[in-house]
């Protein structure tokens, strides 16, 4: 601390690219496919997975010894494996700043008095997936909810490092309330989510893919709807993009840094996530700014802001153009509740000063945000009814070949906003949905007789507008047993969700097997005792949207029933 500006301590060396976890990796299964078989598929690289929240990703744990990217390698040729990777190391993207004293110039550059004057932010939830936040400091303790530890697995969510505390003060510090800063959404609610630890071999805090994918699917359970990520690499992993894209289908948005390297980046663009750059008090590049056809918008890098301990400071980085940006997204969604993810980002897009090449560029993507327009645009926005329906069409298996076993299934679907999710029928029974693209599956087929199966992929948009695909039939092929007598009941399993809090729309998925086969099982899916589906097959799945359901405890069974007629069930417990 030098004359109230913070400078970033001494570091030792970076670490280096090949720096990750060792003895886990993540991996993310197709849709639909068997619990069991998974089981099996990761027992090919001696690892057991743990399933991420109520979301599809997994952890997998591996043996002390075993190479990770030899697992990864070996997990990314199974076709039932949507994507494997390493979980990689991510610093916090703050840098040293000029030593001058710091003002709140962020604020007037991007309008936020006028902004103001027609929304605060009040109502929605900013996430921040940080080093913790200071839960005693007096700009910050208004706006505060119960967060979570997602590094070590508890509620502790104090400031590891103090880079949290600058970061929550920029999205969402109080404001009149006659002292210190205001955040740009000074009304919103500030949700801890600590995702790092402070690493003594280099000085700083650093998260791993794991902790922000886990922590990033936490808060999209509970509530929140808008999140920040200020940590450097994350647009290139796989299991935060699928995190944000289930934050997504939970009507919530993710922001995160473009980085401080001073040089372009290569990650492609990110549909999932809004990557920002830093902009200077001219409308300039900061000189440190990473960019890169990644970069959505940008944003000023140079704020005043909490500190931890109770006091201000001038923090300097994407780090902060990052919660600005998202503060500003919370502006706009409180100013229009019914506005969609997307036409925020529309939105924050459409209103931004264009700066550099005219139209989106690899600087300032497609510019600088602008507060006072993007509220402006949302209060005037009439909500206009998308009454389009997707396309879906199945491209693999191709009409019919022969299938067995598990067999992969990919969907191409398109829509003129954005699919949503996208559902798999088996002759009539709805055996898996996939909320990430690119839409694929793997379906069980032991699941029906041998002979002609039909299968169609429905795809449904945010307005629930659906398509389905034109029927593809195939002809089925499995080795058959004979059982002479049966009294042994099928084994049934509700692999989503798992039990605890829901939101939005939810994804249950069964599993059913029977020592004679689980052709001859039929299915059922009980909410609160409504029967919601049934089917036959190994699968079934039901889309759950939470928001009908009354605050509290709700049951879900799973009733399976094999051609003996010996039942057996499952029941779990969420809260809403």
């Amino acid at each position: 601390m030098l004359g109230g500006v913070y400078l970033a301590p001494a570091q030792a060396a970076q670490p280096s690219s090949n720096d990750f976890a060792r003895g886990r990796i993540l991996v993310m299964p197709r849709a639909g496919l068997p619990a069991q078989a998974l089981a099996n598929i990761l027992s090919g690289v001696h690892g057991k997975g743990r399933k991420v929240g109520q979301s599809d990703l997994h952890v997998v744990d591996l043996p002390a010894g075993l190479s990770e990217a030899d697992a990864v390698a070996q997990l990314k040729q199974n076709p039932h494996i949507q994507f494997a990777e390493l979980d990689r190391k991510i610093r916090v993207n703050f840098t040293p700043n000029d030593p001058y004293l710091g003002s709140e110039w962020h604020l007037a550059k991007v309008n936020a008095a006028a902004a103001w004057d027609g929304s605060k932010g009040a109502g929605v939830t900013i996430a921040i997936l940080d080093s913790g936040v200071d839960g005693s400091h007096p700009d910050l303790v208004p706006n505060l909810v119960a967060g979570y530890n997602s590094y070590d697995n508890n509620t502790n969510t104090a400031d590891a490092c103090g880079h949290g505390t600058a970061v929550a003060g920029t999205a969402a510090a109080a404001m009149n309330n006659g002292a210190g800063v205001a955040g740009i959404a000074g009304a919103a609610k500030i949700m801890p989510v600590r995702v790092a630890y402070f690493d003594t071999s280099y000085n700083e805090c650093y998260a791993y893919y794991s902790t922000v994918a886990n922590g990033l699917t936490w808060a999209a359970d509970h509530g929140a709807k808008i999140a920040n990520i200020s940590y450097g690499g994350v647009a290139s992993s796989s299991a935060i993009t699928s995190a944000a894209q289930y934050m997504k289908s939970k009507g919530g948005l993710v922001f995160v840094s473009a980085g401080n390297n001073g040089t372009q980046d290569s990650t492609a663009p990110n549909a999932s996530m809004i990557v920002v750059s830093a902009s200077d008090q001219n409308d300039n590049l900061y000189s440190w700014s990473t960019y890169g056809s990644f970069v959505t918008l940008a944003a000023p890098g140079d704020v005043w802001t909490t500190s931890n301990g109770g006091g201000y400071q001038e923090w300097m980085g994407t780090s902060f153009s990052s919660p600005l940006a998202a503060g500003v997204g919370a502006l706009v969604m409180a100013a229009n509740p019914s506005l969609t993810p997307d036409s925020i980002q529309n939105i924050l897009q459409s209103t931004a000063l264009d700066l550099g090449a005219a139209g989106k560029d690899i600087y300032f993507g497609y510019g600088r945000v602008d507060a006072a327009g993007a509220v402006q645009a949302a209060l005037s926005s009439k909500t206009t009814v998308d009454s389009t329906a997707p396309t879906a069409s199945i491209t693999a298996p191709t009409a019919g070949s022969t299938v067995s076993g598990v067999a992969p299934v990919s969907v191409s679907a398109l829509d003129n906003v954005g699919v949503a999710s996208v559902q798999l029928s088996v002759n009539g029974t709805v055996v898996a949905t996939s909320t990430t693209a690119p839409f694929s599956f793997s379906w069980d087929t032991t699941g029906v007789t041998n002979g002609s199966a039909t299968l169609v992929a429905t795809a449904y948009d945010a307005a629930g507008n659906a398509g389905a695909s034109a029927a593809v039939t195939v002809n089925v092929a499995n080795a058959s047993t004979l059982v002479v007598k049966d009294t042994t009941p099928p084994a049934v399993a509700i692999v989503n969700p798992v039990p605890g809090q829901v939101s939005g729309t939810v994804s249950i998925n069964t599993n059913a097997s029977d020592n004679n086969g689980s052709a001859g099982i039929t299915q059922q899916i009980y909410v609160d005792g409504a029967l919601k589906a049934k089917g036959t097959g190994a699968t079934l799945s039901y889309s759950l949207n939470t928001r009908k359901l009354a605050i509290g405890t709700h049951t879900i069974q799973a009733v399976a029933k094999d051609a003996a007629g010996n039942t057996s069930s499952n029941t779990i417990q969420i809260t809403r």
